[in-house]
């Protein structure tokens, strides 16, 4: 009953929260319309709080409702709601406490019922890691005689001699994760490297040089700040010559005119008499780009649909840079030129790591990527709080589409980095594509020299977040002149020279000249500060010895807080008056950030000490500035904390739930003076390891590591240099995207070209294909296939003579048939509709897989095949996909197509398509299992292909855009309204897309997700300028105004 009298006592508050405040508000409404807003501020709870604005304002019926929740159990809310009913009279309050009660029951049911559906869902995913992990281990569990001679490799022994395996992966990497402090540790066989071109991705916020306006919104926080020091960093560091930071352009009248200008320089090049020191570096830009809407700046959750056009404007700038670097370095310009192609793609969180996915895929370049704060992570928390279901969740955060960002970046990253082991083991855990258990098998198979037989896991390094140090007076900290100024002098002159936080500070203390201990953070209850307080209120010799001072944010009037920071600092007030603390502890109101280093400097020349207590601690970037000014720390053992300190050897650690661990701690440090210089020094004499400098050089020595023994392909335009009389067909059409490598195993072939046959072509035809005279083109992308999966040949004639009817430039326009089908099946079906396959300058076949040139020949191109090979696991998966395509209980419904299959291919015939699993929960299972595969069904349902993870219609499409020549903007892209699985990432972009209705009748897009996954408005917006939809039965007319 005990239970049922506090729940009584919570809802009789909740009637009273707020009542005195509404009071001349709502004085003129009815008793029962203040009720009925009294329940809509109830199922707020439930319902999130997207609204930041209500956020702001603290509800006390909020705090007492989720009192209630969260501290009894439904059984006993639904005692106490019958025993109102039994006790009911004719009063209003007792009537609304009925039904207060019956809302409360309900919104705690709901919670409880949430946690449950969310626990089953957390432990069927384990199951299913646990299984794919327990795959992989006994695949990789024994090394055979065979095996210890074989040379490592991540692709396949496919039965094809023209097909080379690539790794970017060095087989002697170190697989511990752990903060590099040695200069012997992280030096030890990097290469020497020079004219480095690195490209930074930050997406969201608000991003400039100077006077960055952290805190602005939830967007434009650390991570800013964080990109644009590191930007300016690695442009410093000796080999780098340039650095761009890309973002997005936003020309809003909410914001600063500066966040649209199109390029803002970080760092100029070194200004140098010297040559040679002149032309180490070029500097660091931030490049802003057109993304969405040019005249909104959008919160982050609402980019997604933009991504796609972003990595197009993207391509275009890095691939401008790339052929501009290669010309000013080409000691002959007589030679063809080769571009300067980014040393890696650095992606920062997810929205970003999945624009650096597409564009390292495309551009065959070395991808990293940095989480900074992790979806999976966060859906976990809010699932566990019971507050929203994950329909909710998702639709307010995107959050499954942030969670396919990262996996996606998880896919394609060389090297992932991380602020602390925590994030690795804890975070980075949660997600499909990494296991921590196989990232070290693979890992200790490559060190042996052994196959890793097609599986891929991303290397995580510890490399914390750099810090500017400079402006850190070290000989000022030993000094503490200006603080005797500060405590002794009368003169206001001379206080007056002073920081003024510091008399802001001091007006606290009864006795200002004890030494300080500080905790700086925010006024969260995971900061722990009661605990803190409650060590320091209980413990004599702790006030005697010390002062606290307690910097938790800004405030001005408590009630007008948000809920959980209003609460944190009332109970602040009332822990200082229960264990009547005045005199002894500050909690100033104002700080701006420029105040922070001086509140450093003043508890350093006070001899005092820094506490970081939080319950778990990410990081910890407090403790390392406070290092920086001096001052030795005690710090939470859960997090980073534990590494830093492991690194700084400067302080010590204690459970942040133990309040006695807490102040003997403190005691011990500010007790023994000998240790407290000791720890002063120590952090002092290691800070540089957490300096930018420092970060850079581990950053560049971790890529170098890994890329030491690379073979992997790089783009490489060449173009030969020709005279204009020369005939267009036999000069230009050998225009092709090689691979440049170092290893002299690699192998380029040249398709040979039946120079009469083309000299035919020219003479019979405009259609010829040469750089520079073709003005646009026109990509065919419609999947028409019947019930059985066959094309339909009638339709696919109607497509290709409406859309080649569009051509009056005299062979200016070039033709792209793009599809799900073989090359063969093509070749056979356009045949069928007696239309030439010269046609077409190229063919984009197996979704992907395949491409070839039919006024060329019919063969695929080796090139573009040499480029896919990359991280295919050929054979490897072959099997796997079986297991795993399949429902459980299915057996037969998925066969091995030996026909329609390719050294870049795996085909199967579908039998029956409820038998067998969506393309996302494929990929979940290849992804716990190592293997990074592109899945598409295709067919109409009735074939599913497995290709590379390079593999894709849509990065096909921007190949040939860059082997060509030919801004993405005049290429036009016709598709039908449903399609293969892959269709819908075919229609955003910077190109114009044409949805004709009408053509298609199947599509394969019931198997693409599951209903708990991202949606379509989360892929592409369909409200687009460039993309228009059309009738099939449109004009020819209609058709050239739309495009």
């Amino acid at each position: 009953m005990a239970g049922n009298e506090w729940i009584n006592g919570y809802l009789e508050a909740i009637l009273d929260a707020g009542a005195k405040r509404k009071e001349q508000n709502q004085s003129h409404l009815s008793a029962s319309v203040k009720f009925k807003i009294m329940a809509m501020e109830l199922q707020s709870y439930g319902a999130g709080s997207d609204n930041k604005e209500k956020e702001a304002t603290y509800s006390p019926a909020k705090y007492f409702v989720e009192e209630v929740v969260s501290r009894f159990d439904d059984s006993d809310l639904h005692k106490t709601w019958v025993k109102v009913v039994a006790t009911r009279n004719s009063q209003e309050r007792n009537n609304r406490l009925e039904n207060l009660c019956w809302r409360i029951w309900h919104l705690a049911r709901k919670k409880k019922q949430i946690e449950s559906d969310s626990t089953r869902r957390l432990l069927q995913r384990k199951v299913e890691q646990e299984q794919g992990s327990k795959e992989a281990a006994e695949d990789l569990s024994e090394l055979s005689e065979g095996e210890k001679d074989v040379k490592a490799d991540d692709g396949s022994n496919n039965n094809n001699s023209h097909v080379a395996v690539y790794s970017r992966i060095n087989a002697n990497c170190n697989s511990d994760t752990r903060i590099i402090v040695s200069d012997e540790e992280d030096g030890e066989g990097q290469k020497e490297e020079e004219h480095l071109y690195v490209v930074l991705i930050s997406l969201h916020g608000l991003i400039r040089g100077d006077n960055m306006e952290l805190g602005r919104d939830s967007d434009t926080g650390g991570q800013v700040k964080y990109v644009v020091e590191l930007a300016r960093a690695l442009a410093a560091t000796k080999g780098v010559y340039r650095v761009d930071l890309l973002t997005r352009q936003v020309s809003s009248p909410d914001v600063h005119w500066t966040y649209g200008e199109p390029v803002e320089m970080l760092s100029s090049p070194p200004d140098d008499d010297d040559d040679d020191a002149a032309s180490s570096s070029c500097g660091a830009y931030i490049i802003r780009l057109p993304c969405g809407p040019r005249d909104q700046y959008i919160p982050k959750e609402s980019l997604w649909p933009h991504i796609p056009e972003f990595v197009d404007r993207a391509l275009a700038h890095i691939t401008n840079v790339a052929k501009s670097l290669g010309e000013q370095f080409s000691s002959n310009p007589s030679n063809p030129v080769t571009p300067v192609w980014p040393y890696a793609i650095h992606g920062h969180y997810a929205d970003a790591a999945e624009v650096a996915a597409h564009l390292a895929s495309i551009l065959s370049v070395p991808m990293v990527m940095t989480g900074h704060s992790l979806g999976r992570n966060k859906l976990e928390q809010l699932l566990k709080q019971g507050r929203l279901t994950k329909d909710d969740i998702n639709s307010t955060y995107r959050i499954m589409r942030r969670i396919e960002g990262e996996e996606t970046g998880i896919d394609v990253a060389e090297m992932v980095v991380t602020s602390t082991k925590q994030e690795i083991e804890e975070q980075w855990g949660l997600y499909d594509g990494f296991d921590l258990m196989l990232e070290r098998k693979l890992r200790v198979r490559k060190k042996r020299g052994v196959s890793c037989l097609g599986r891929h896991m991303p290397r995580m390094v510890v490399i914390p977040p750099g810090m500017d140090f400079s402006y850190v007076n070290t000989q000022d900290l030993e000094k503490d002149g200006d603080l005797q100024m500060l405590i002794n002098s009368n003169s206001s002159q001379n206080k007056r020279d002073l920081p003024p936080i510091w008399s802001e500070v001091m007006r606290f203390f009864t006795n200002p000249h004890k030494p300080m201990i500080l905790a700086l953070s925010r006024p969260d209850p995971k900061k722990n500060v009661m605990t803190l307080l409650k060590a320091y209120g209980e413990s004599p010799h702790l006030q005697e010895l010390a002062n606290l001072t307690l910097i938790l944010g800004n405030r001005d009037d408590i009630e007008e807080m948000a809920g959980s920071s209003a609460t944190v600092l009332t109970n602040v007030l009332k822990l200082i008056d229960k264990y009547d603390l005045y005199g002894k502890v500050a909690y100033p109101k104002h700080h701006k950030q420029s105040d922070v280093p001086q509140i450093y400097r003043l508890a350093a020349k006070t001899k005092g000490v820094f506490i970081n207590p939080a319950l778990v601690e990410p990081f910890g970037l407090t403790l390392i500035e406070a290092a920086a000014y001096g001052l030795p720390v005690v710090a939470t053992k859960n997090g980073g904390p534990v590494d830093i300190l492991k690194a700084l050897n400067n302080g010590l650690l204690v459970d942040p739930h133990d309040q006695v661990a807490i102040s003997e701690a403190l005691l011990r440090l500010l007790a023994d003076k000998s240790l407290w210089l000791e720890c002063r020094r120590s952090g002092l004499r290691h800070i540089h390891r957490f300096s930018w400098p420092h970060h850079c050089h581990l950053f560049l020595a971790h890529l170098s590591s890994l890329l030491l023994r690379s073979s992997a392909p790089s783009l490489s335009l060449s173009a030969p240099r020709v005279p204009q009389s020369e005939p267009l067909s036999e000069s230009l059409r050998d225009l092709s995207l090689h691979f440049s490598t170092d290893s002299p195993d690699a192998l380029v072939t040249e398709s040979s070209i039946d120079l009469n046959r083309l000299r035919h072509m020219e003479s019979s035809s405009t259609l010829s294909f040469s750089h520079g005279h073709r003005q646009s083109i026109f990509v065919i992308t419609i999947d028409c296939y019947s019930d059985e999966g066959a094309i339909e040949i009638p339709r696919l004639k109607e497509i290709i003579d409406k859309v080649t009817s569009l051509d009056r430039s005299n062979g200016r326009i070039g033709y792209v048939l793009s599809t799900g089908s073989t090359i063969l099946e093509t070749l056979e079906a356009i045949k069928s509709c007696n239309i030439d396959p010269t046609r077409f300058d190229a063919l984009i076949c197996s979704s992907g897989a395949e491409m070839c040139y039919p006024w060329r020949d019919t063969l695929a191109d080796m090139d573009y095949g040499s480029h896919l090979g990359f991280r295919w696991p050929g054979e490897h998966v072959r099997e796997t996909i079986r297991k795993v395509a399949k429902l459980d209980g299915a057996d037969g419904d998925l066969v091995f197509d030996e026909i329609a299959s390719s050294a870049y291919c795996f085909a199967y015939v579908v039998k029956a398509e409820n038998n067998v699993r969506k393309v996302d929960g494929i990929k979940q299972r290849l992804r716990m299992r190592g293997f990074r595969c592109n899945v598409v069904y295709t067919h109409a349902c009735r074939r599913l292909n497995i290709i590379p993870l390079f593999a894709s219609r849509s990065h096909a499409l921007r190949y040939l855009s860059i082997q060509w020549g030919i801004d993405l903007s005049k290429v036009v892209l016709f598709t039908g309204e449903k399609g293969d699985t892959d269709c819908e990432k075919l229609l955003p972009g910077l190109h114009k897309t044409v949805i004709l209705r009408g053509f298609v009748d199947i599509g394969s897009e019931k198997l693409l997700r599951e209903e708990d996954s991202y949606k379509l408005e989360d892929v592409f917006s369909t409200e687009a300028p460039n993309i228009i939809t059309l009738d099939k039965d449109c004009s020819t007319s209609d058709m050239t105004s739309a495009i």
